[in-house]
C-alpha cells in the first residue's frame, strides 16, 4: 500500500533536486521505536548520489508539515513518523487492501510450474510431501498475485526402478491385489520395492562370498552379476519391445499406484492441469539432438556418442547421446521441455526439484540456450532443501521412509489430540472433531514447510508443528478462528459491513494492527517475486500475533463508545479476511471457530 505522504515526499523531492526520484519504502517502525513507519534514506539517496543524512533532513522538514504527520522525528538517515489516526487508517485498511494485492498489469505473465514428480515404483513419502507443498503453495501465489498459472506434473512410470517391483511382485506377490490385502495400490507396490532391494542385497552377498575377489567392488556394479539383476534388465527389455504380459503387468501395478496417488494428492487439495508420463515422453528429444549435429551445437566422440562441450569448465562435457544411439536423462527433458512449450505456450517454466539437481538443470538450460531457443533463459529451477527427520535421513530402498499418508494420520491424530485437549471440562467434544482434525493438521503439515525458504533443508518434528502457539499454522489458524468467532457474536454481528469512522482508532495496537494490514499487498509481491512462500507465511505470522495484542489491549464488544466499537469491528473485518486470503493462499483450509 502506498501512504499519501510517499508521494508528496517524492514530488517534493523532484522539484527540489530536479531528479527523477525512485519508490520509498515504508517499512513499520521497530518496536521499542517511536513512530509508526520507517523510511530510510541510505537506497533513496545512493541513487541520487547524494548525503544520506542531508536528504533525511531535507525530507524530515518538509514532512514535519505536512497535513497527514503528526510527528516526524529524524534520525541520521532515518525517517520515523507518526500518522495522524485518520490519515493512517485512510492510507491503510479503508484503502482495499485484498482489491490491491495484485502485481501491477506490466509484471503478470503466463507461467507453467511442474512439481511432484513421483515414480509409480513406491509411496509420495516426505520428500514428496515438500515438494507438493511448496509447489502448490508457489503456484497459488503466483495466482493470486496476477499471473496465469499452470500446474504440470511428470510422473516416472517406466525404467529399471519399476521394472525392479514389477519381477518382485511376480515372484512374491502370489497375485495379490490392493483390495485383497487391504492396502493402498502405491503402498502394496512399494512394499514390492522394498522387497525386491532384500533379494538384491541378499544374491550380492552370496555372490562375493562365492567369488572373494568381488568383495571390494561397490554393489551397483554387481547388480548385472546377479540372477535378479539380469532378470531385471531382461524386464526392461521385453518393456521397450512391448512384450504383451509385461506391458500388461506394468499397466495393473501402475493402475494401483495411481489410485493410491489421487487419494494422497486429495488429502492435500492437489491438482494438476496436465499429467504427462515418462513412458510417452521418453523418446523425445532425438530429433533435437539430430538439429543441434547439424548446426553444430553437438558433436560425435570417436566411440560414436553425441556431446556437448560447454564453454563454461563447472559444465564440463556431457553426452546427450550414447553410443548406441539411445537416450540419457537430459536427452528426453530437452523434449519434454519443448513439448510443454508447444502445448502451453508459457512466458516462463518453473521446476520445482530438490537442489542436488541443481547441475542438472544447469546443464539442460545451456543446452536450450545454445539450441537457440528465444525462451530458454525464462527457464527456471526452482531447488528445494531436503527434509530431515531428528533420526537422520530418509532411505527408500531400505523401507525406512516417511510415508506421506502415515504422516497425514499421525498429524491428524495428534490435531485430534490436542483439540480434545482444548474443550471445557464437562463439555461434549465438537461434533466436526473430525474435519478440524484434517484442517488443523495439515495446516500445520503444510505451514510448518512454508515458513523457512525453500531453499533451506529443514528437520520436520510433527509434535513442535501442531503446537497452537508459536511460529505454527495451528496458531495463524486460530488467530482466523477467534476473528470469525468474535465477528459473529450478537452485538458484533450486527456492526459487520458498516461505515466505520476509521479518524477514532488511535490506539498504539490498533494503529500497528490497521499498518500490518497495509503490508500484505507488499508480503504476497515479495513471495511471488522471490518465489518464497516464506514471506507469506511470515508475514501472517507477524499479523496474527499483532492481532493478539490488540485482543488483549483493545475491547471490541464491549467497548464503550459506539463509534470506537463499530470501527474496531471493521478493522478485525479486514484483519480476518487478510488472514484467510493468505492462509488459502498458501492451499491452507481455514476453520470457523476452533
Amino acid at each position: 500500500m502506498t501512504f499519501q505522504f510517499q508521494n508528496d515526499l517524492r514530488s517534493f523531492l523532484a522539484k527540489e533536486l530536479n531528479a527523477e526520484i525512485p519508490e520509498l519504502t515504508v517499512e513499520l517502525c521497530p518496536e521499542g521505536f517511536d513512530g509508526d513507519v520507517t523510511v530510510s534514506c541510505f537506497p533513496l539517496a545512493k541513487a541520487l548520489r547524494t548525503n544520506p543524512m542531508a536528504l533525511a533532513a531535507k525530507a524530515g522538514e518538509f514532512l514535519s508539515s505536512h497535513a497527514d504527520i503528526a510527528k516526524c522525528d529524524v534520525a541520521k538517515a532515518f525517517l520515523n513518523i507518526t500518522l495522524k489516526p485518520a490519515a493512517l487508517m485512510r492510507d491503510t485498511v479503508a484503502a482495499g487492501i485484498l482489491e490491491n494485492a495484485q502485481l501491477p498489469e506490466s509484471e503478470r505473465r503466463k507461467v507453467l510450474i511442474e512439481f511432484s514428480a513421483p515414480n509409480t515404483n513406491k509411496p509420495q513419502h516426505l520428500g514428496h510431501v515438500r515438494n507438493n507443498t511448496v509447489g502448490m503453495s508457489t503456484a497459488a501465489i503466483l495466482k493470486r498475485a496476477g499471473h496465469t498459472v499452470t500446474q504440470v506434473n511428470l510422473v516416472n512410470d517406466r525404467g529399471i526402478h519399476i521394472c525392479k517391483s514389477m519381477i518382485a511382485y511376480q515372484r512374491f506377490g502370489n497375485g495379490c491385489t490392493p483390495e485383497s490385502v487391504g492396502k493402498k495400490g502405491d503402498h502394496l507396490v512399494g512394499d514390492f520395492y522394498v522387497m525386491y532391494n532384500k533379494e538384491l542385497k541378499r544374491q550380492i552377498a552370496e555372490l562375493k562370498e562365492a567369488q572373494p575377489e568381488l568383495k571390494d567392488e561397490e554393489d551397483e556394479a554387481l547388480f548385472l552379476k546377479t540372477e535378479i539383476g539380469q532378470a531385471t534388465a531382461k524386464m526392461l527389455q521385453d518393456w521397450e519391445a512391448a512384450e504383451p504380459s509385461v506391458r500388461a503387468l506394468w499397466e495393473m501395478m501402475n493402475s494401483w499406484v495411481f489410485k493410491g496417488f489421487k487419494e494422497t494428492y486429495d488429502r492435500m487439495g492437489i491438482h494438476f492441469d496436465k499429467l504427462y508420463l515418462e513412458s510417452q515422453t521418453y523418446k523425445l528429444g532425438k530429433d533435437i539432438i539430430q538439429q543441434g549435429l547439424e548446426k553444430g551445437v553437438f558433436f560425435k566422440r570417436e566411440d560414436g556418442a553425441v556431446i556437448i562441450d560447454f564453454h563454461d569448465p563447472s559444465l564440463g562435457t556431457k553426452v546427450v547421446l550414447r553410443s548406441d544411439g539411445t537416450s540419457v536423462y537430459i536427452t528426453q527433458d530437452i523434449g519434454t521441455t519443448l513439448l510443454k512449450q508447444q502445448d502451453f505456450q508459457p512466458d516462463q517454466q518453473i521446476w520445482v526439484v530438490g537442489d542436488e539437481q541443481i547441475y542438472h538443470f544447469k546443464v539442460l538450460f545451456s543446452i536450450l540456450k545454445a539450441l537457440g531457443y528465444p525462451w530458454a533463459d525464462k527457464l527456471v529451477h526452482m531447488a528445494y532443501g531436503m527434509v530431515n527427520l531428528p533420526s537422520g535421513k530418509m532411505k527408500s530402498r531400505e523401507g525406512t521412509v516417511v510415508d506421506a499418508d502415515d504422516l497425514f494420520d499421525e498429524m491428524a491424530d495428534l490435531a485430534r489430540q490436542a483439540t480434545l485437549e482444548r474443550v471445557p471440562e464437562g463439555q461434549q467434544p465438537p461434533a466436526d472433531l473430525e474435519e478440524r482434525a484434517a484442517i488443523i493438521s495439515m495446516a500445520a503439515l503444510k505451514f510448518m514447510l512454508l515458513k523457512v525458504n525453500p531453499r533451506t533443508t529443514i528437520t520436520f518434528d510433527p509434535n513442535a508443528a501442531i503446537k497452537f502457539e508459536g511460529d505454527t499454522g495451528p496458531y495463524v489458524l486460530y488467530a482466523y478462528a477467534r476473528l470469525s468467532s468474535m465477528l459473529r457474536q450478537p452485538g458484533v454481528a450486527e456492526l459487520v459491513g458498516t461505515a466505520a469512522d476509521w479518524s477514532v482508532l488511535s490506539e498504539p495496537a490498533e494503529k500497528r494492527l490497521a499498518l500490518r494490514c497495509s503490508k500484505y499487498p507488499d508480503a504476497l509481491a515479495k513471495a511471488a517475486r522471490e518465489l518464497d512462500s516464506s514471506a507469506l507465511a511470515g508475514y501472517l505470522l507477524d499479523l496474527a500475533k499483532d492481532f493478539s495484542s490488540f485482543y488483549n489491549k483493545c475491547q471490541v464488544k464491549n467497548a464503550s463508545d459506539p463509534a470506537v466499537k463499530a470501527a474496531r469491528v471493521a478493522l478485525c473485518g479486514v484483519a480476518r479476511d487478510i488472514i484467510g486470503d493468505g492462509l488459502h493462499t498458501l492451499t491452507i483450509d481455514t476453520l470457523e471457530s476452533m
